[in-house]
């Protein structure tokens, strides 16, 4: 009894066995019910939310997911019965308004889901009961305003999203219940104004988006922010400011990320950045700079990236990148720029990505130490490429800087340019010396000579280079030798003994990186070892080792299969005789006969009404073979008698 009463359970948990209609659990219609705790309504064409009364435990219900239908009203008793809910989903619906009663009896929610919807406000108390909750989306909706008391109650929520919405202003400390929020979605408002005490009681925050709204032309007031101690990023783009004043983001220690890309920019004051220690990425692309305070980037020590294409800057003071010391990536794309001092990034030794491309520059002498100090960079493996295509005079019109002799670039009347320098690693500056080109700085390895490229063909500013990456190294290893006019080869210096490389032929045309080959077809290279070296890895013995313990591993195999397969045979003779099969013992040149009984030969129809095994249909595929002795068995009882019948069964099956 008990052994059938755990078959049954077994076959319910599995599936095999299916429960009665009295014990499955109904759901609302045009729903699913995946599991009892989660419920499904998605894009089913609703237009009320449905009811949970044929649930039989809906207090069990986890997950209500409501969303892409047409539900226009959220009423008091949609959600009275789940108790227990977690997770409710009411995005993209044409919800106009929720009852000051619908989220009475949920106190365990913690994620809530009204996204583009048709709200144009959040009455005051309506969200209060939720105390747990922790993710609010309220984005692409109307509301266009907010109360003091539009989140009381919400001291758990981490996230908000308000963003979409028409959103004219934001009062005075009305986020100050939201104690533990972190993350601030307000873009894609018409916010036009910040009250001082908007952010109030905001001291955990670490993400704040306001961009695309209309603030006022000019942020002055420092205590705006002032309570977001802990903010780390911060994005103010395309909005409408024209001027920063100074200090104004002071109490920001922490911020990592400030972005003000694509706003109308002309001025900013010299201490618009102060209190910024520990910014990292610094976003002022697509404004109206024409020109840099040189104390404006003094106190960003810790800036890695600094985007400043699309303004209008024609100069720069030699100073201004000066205190950039961990400057990793900068961008003047699209300026104004004609000229830039030899040693106007010496300061900044992590430099490696530089965009200097789309602007008007004008290739005479003053971009001699800018030329040196790209060679010398490019050499050393420092930089990635940088294209300064020269704009006048006519005669270098389209052509690239780097291609251009000390001759070519005579004509202007400038003074001498100042060698370039470079930090050394105790922080002093000494000169560079001036690397033959195609050469790369002294090694720490072997030597390699890489393939000839083809024979350049220089016209309307193509030039060629090389590439080499190592293999499997973190992080990335892209260096770049770029190729004279006139050269059949070049020695690449920087390479470590025994280690594998790619090297590819890449050319350069208007400004565009085509590689001459596909990367399949690049030459692979193996260093020759260091002189001296001991304790390196030799690859060829490490592979030759490989091969031989796969060889050794095959025929261990083989002898394992060789020894079971003779097992099997001496087994076999130490039974005596050959086994017999049953095929020979009738012929397959006619189809049996039915035999004088009326019993068929195909045993599948055989019908008893007594007790008996099951007796299956044989065919001639499911005759095996078996020893002599079966058929031969002499013993037991049975004596002759069952030798005739055995006789008999023979004779059955003979022609």
């Amino acid at each position: 009894m008990e052994a059938a009463r755990a078959v049954r359970f077994l076959l319910v948990v599995c599936g095999c066995l299916a429960l009665p209609p009295w014990a499955q659990p109904v759901c609302p219609e045009r729903c699913d019910c995946q599991h009892p705790q989660h419920l499904l309504c998605t894009n089913r064409g609703l237009r009320a939310v449905p009811k949970t009364s044929s649930l039989p435990s809906p207090q069990d219900v986890l997950t209500y997911s409501l969303g892409g239908n047409f539900i226009t009203n959220i009423t008091a008793f949609d959600f009275h019965r789940l108790g227990q809910l977690r997770r409710l989903d009411l995005q993209y619906n044409q919800i106009r308004s929720l009852h000051p009663k619908t989220f009475e009896k949920l106190s365990r929610l913690e994620e809530l889901y009204l996204g583009n919807n048709l709200l144009q406000a959040l009455a005051p108390g309506t969200l209060a009961p939720l105390r747990k909750l922790r993710i609010l989306y309220a984005n692409g909706n109307e509301i266009g305003r907010l109360s003091r008391g539009s989140f009381e109650g919400l001291e758990s929520l981490v996230k908000l999203r308000l963003d979409g919405n028409a959103l004219g202003a934001l009062p005075d400390a009305v986020f100050a219940p939201l104690g533990n929020l972190l993350y601030l979605h307000l873009e894609s408002n018409r916010i036009r104004f910040l009250g001082k005490n908007a952010f109030a009681q905001l001291g955990k925050l670490r993400f704040l988006n306001l961009s695309a709204n209309e603030l006022q032309p000019s942020l002055r007031h420092a205590a705006t922010f002032a309570p977001l101690r802990a903010l780390s990023t911060l994005i103010l783009s395309a909005n409408s400011l024209q001027h920063l004043g100074p200090r104004v983001f002071q109490h920001l220690p922490r911020l990592g990320l400030l972005s003000l890309r694509g706003n109308q920019l002309t001025d900013l004051a010299p201490e618009a950045f102060w209190g910024l220690e520990a910014l990292r990425e610094l976003r002022l692309e697509g404004n109206r700079l024409s020109q840099l305070p040189v104390a404006l980037l003094e106190p960003l020590r810790s800036l890695e990236a600094l985007d400043l294409s699309g303004n209008e800057l024609s100069a720069l003071h030699p100073a201004v990148f000066g205190h950039l010391g961990r400057l990793r990536e900068l961008s003047l794309r699209d300026n104004a720029l004609s000229a830039l001092s030899g040693d106007i990034f010496a300061a900044s030794p992590a430099l490696y990505r530089l965009d200097l491309d789309g602007n008007g520059w004008t290739c005479d002498c003053r971009l001699r130490g800018l030329k040196r100090w790209m060679g010398d960079w490019h050499s050393q493996g420092r930089l990635l490429t940088v294209f300064v295509q020269c704009r006048h005079p006519p005669a270098l019109r389209g052509k690239y800087l780097d291609y251009l002799d000390d001759q070519q670039l005579q004509n202007g009347s400038c003074a001498d340019p100042s060698p370039s320098v470079s930090p050394t690693h105790d922080g002093e500056r000494r000169p560079l010396p001036t690397a033959t080109r195609g050469e790369m700085a002294p090694p720490a390895g072997g030597l390699a000579e890489a393939p000839p490229p083809p024979p350049p063909q220089p016209l309307g500013g193509a030039r060629f280079r090389l590439l080499f990456d190592r293999f499997g190294q973190q992080p990335k290893f892209h260096r770049f030798v770029y190729l004279p006019e006139r050269s059949d080869s070049a020695t690449l210096r920087e390479l470590r003994g025994d280690t594998p490389y790619l090297v590819c032929v890449e050319g350069v045309l208007g400004g565009r990186v085509c590689p001459v080959a596909p990367r399949d077809h690049c030459a692979g290279l193996v260093t020759l070892p260091e002189p001296g070296s001991r304790g390196g890895v030799d690859y060829q013995l490490l592979t030759l080792a490989l091969l031989a313990v796969n060889a050794l591993l095959v025929l261990l195999a083989l002898a394992a299969w060789a020894s079971r397969w003779l097992r099997r045979k001496l087994r076999a003779r130490r039974k005596g005789g050959a086994p017999v099969h049953v095929r020979h013992m009738y012929s397959t040149r006619r189809p049996l006969r039915s035999m004088g009984t009326g019993v068929s030969a195909d045993f599948s129809g055989f019908q008893s009404h007594r007790p008996r095994t099951t007796v299956c249909a044989l065919s001639e595929a499911d005759l095996i073979e078996f020893p002599c002795d079966r058929f031969m068995d002499s013993g037991g009882s049975g004596g002759a008698g069952s030798l005739r019948r055995e006789d008999h069964l023979l004779q059955r099956f003979a022609d």
